[in-house]
């Protein structure tokens, strides 16, 4: 194994003190390990937090600041966050109007929501709404989960609610803006080879040179089938096609089209899959409205890379247009 740490048994917390140093408008609750707004709480505002097992970065952390999340708990490598993490995160960011918690669906991550959303209402009497991102069409349960587990989307949700609750709309009014994000979306993945965690040291899996694992989960749990590597316009197909009969997306539509890397794939690799998405989208008449091309929810130096497609109308298209200022996404400043 070779790694850029000092420890494994601190590689968040040193990860932590490197987020703090290098973007002086967030703050870290080094005890909590929590990444919040430097702003926050913001008075009358709707507060966003999420948060999930480290390795997975810039989720969540990378996603905090203007227009998005207000606050991000990272727990340990592949491990959720405990629900003292959600309690504290859920008092930084309380402004009076509430607070929306996001949650991928892993077990333990909405076991230990759900737990710190009841320990903070009865703590604070903060009102908190919980929106679970399910949109893997991958496999319908997993190790992991009991049903479909959350990936890509919770990005574009994240992004989406966070300007509505930028805009000052009420906490119903922000959940109810981020599940039509979750409904209308959905995500599949591919690993080229298996992620190392560092306090393990070895590969979680095996492939061979000649295979990759189709419908990968992010902490690499197992997909649909293991198959020979194929070029990228055959991949593109494994992958799109199957998020296209799932919801339907219909001849029409208009799609945020999100091509994902997840960590060990360089950008050259995630466009040549982009192409050949749009290609497949052209053919099926669906238009995509914008596009996101990046590592955005990794699994530590796993190659491969996901796609996600979501549904969009003009609402959902200003939200996701309004300005956001993260050290992950940046625009509209």
């Amino acid at each position: 194994m070779k790694k850029i740490i000092n420890d494994p048994s601190t590689v968040v917390s040193d990860a932590l003190n490197g987020v703090e140093a290098a973007h002086p408008e967030l703050k870290v609750d080094h005890q909590n390990k929590v990444i919040y707004r430097g702003d926050s709480p913001r008075h009358g505002k709707v507060g966003i937090i999420s948060g999930g097992g480290s390795g997975h970065e810039p989720l969540h952390g990378g996603f905090v600041g203007l227009g998005m999340l207000d606050a991000a708990c990272a727990g340990e490598v592949f491990t959720s966050p405990v629900p003292d993490q959600m309690v504290a995160a859920t008092k930084l960011v309380d402004g009076g109007a509430g607070v929306l918690h996001v949650v991928k669906n892993y077990t333990g991550d909405v076991l230990n929501f759900e737990m710190g959303a009841e320990l903070a209402a009865a703590e604070t009497g903060v009102e908190v709404v919980a929106v679970v991102t399910d949109d893997d069409v991958a496999v319908q349960d997993s190790t992991w989960t009991a049903g479909r587990r959350g990936v890509g989307v919770t990005v574009l949700l994240e992004k989406i609610a966070g300007a509505a609750a930028e805009q000052g709309r009420g906490l119903a009014e922000v959940a109810d803006v981020a599940r039509r994000v979750n409904a209308n979306g959905r995500s599949m993945g591919a690993a080229l080879t298996s992620c190392t965690v560092p306090a393990v040291g070895h590969p979680t899996f095996e492939l061979g040179d000649d295979e990759f694992e189709l419908g990968v989960g992010i902490h690499g749990e197992p997909g649909r089938q293991r198959l020979p590597l194929v070029p990228a316009r055959e991949l593109a197909e494994l992958l799109v096609e199957p998020i296209l009969a799932d919801l339907p997306f219909d001849s029409g539509d208009g799609v945020i089209a999100f091509v994902n890397g997840l960590g060990g794939t360089p950008l050259i690799e995630l466009y040549v899959l982009y192409a050949e998405v749009a290609r497949i989208l052209a053919a099926h008449g669906v238009t995509v409205a914008r596009s996101l091309v990046g590592p955005f929810i990794t699994s530590l130096d796993m190659a491969g890379a996901s796609v996600t497609l979501l549904k969009v109308d003009d609402e959902l298209l200003g939200l996701w247009d309004a300005p956001v200022r993260t050290p992950a996404l940046r625009w509209g400043i």
